[in-house]
């Protein structure tokens, strides 16, 4: 599974070929993807929120969450990578008949678990918060899943270029979709009692 991680990040349209050729049962192994490397970010975040904490402006104070919200927030944070994966691979799934492609729902799920690769890897910069890293990794690791996903989907799929194209936009307008959605869930748990608790 680690050779998939360093292959996408490294050689990724050799990765992406070799990806297509795996039998059906390893597949069904690479469901777990998601759920081993979104603990990366996860604990990245509560390590860095918790004891490390951050500060506003230069000579600001450090700002941290205490343990108890911290392990809370990213408890959730985990929950919510792994299932925004889910859901994106479940439509990469529904829509693959549109654009004449044989899925499955193990297959989409499986390819957008190795997408958001870059993304599981850049969530370790939480482990030292600083805003201008976090942004500039975090555009970074955005900018090399998109390509990833673009150039994986035709292969992974095989499917002509172009039709492929066209999925991949699709599938990234539906992860805009549960961008909003994932906000406004944030809002609302805020509401329920997940808000940040910050120490003195």
């Amino acid at each position: 599974m680690i050779q998939h991680t360093f292959g996408l990040l490294t050689r990724p349209s050799t990765q992406w070929k070799t990806i297509a050729e795996l039998p059906e049962s390893s597949f069904r192994t690479l469901v777990i993807y998601p759920w081993i490397m979104a603990l990366l970010p996860a604990v990245a975040w509560y390590y860095g929120t918790s004891q490390v904490g951050w500060s506003v402006g230069d000579h600001g104070e450090t700002i941290k969450l205490t343990e108890a919200s911290a392990r809370q927030i990213c408890i959730l944070f985990y929950f919510a990578m792994v299932a925004c994966v889910s859901v994106i691979g479940y439509f990469i799934h529904w829509m693959s008949d549109t654009y004449g492609a044989d899925s499955s729902v193990t297959k989409g799920i499986v390819i957008a678990g190795l997408t958001a690769t870059p993304l599981f890897l850049a969530g370790l910069v939480g482990f030292y918060p600083v805003l201008w890293l976090d942004m500039l990794v975090g555009v970074a690791a955005i900018s090399w899943a998109v390509y990833l996903m673009y150039l994986g989907i035709p292969i992974i799929m095989d499917i002509p270029e172009e039709r492929g194209f066209l999925f991949s936009s699709a599938v990234m307008g539906v992860a805009l979709v549960i961008l909003i959605c994932l906000m406004v869930g944030s809002v609302i748990l805020w509401d329920f009692g997940a808000a940040p608790a910050f120490t003195d």
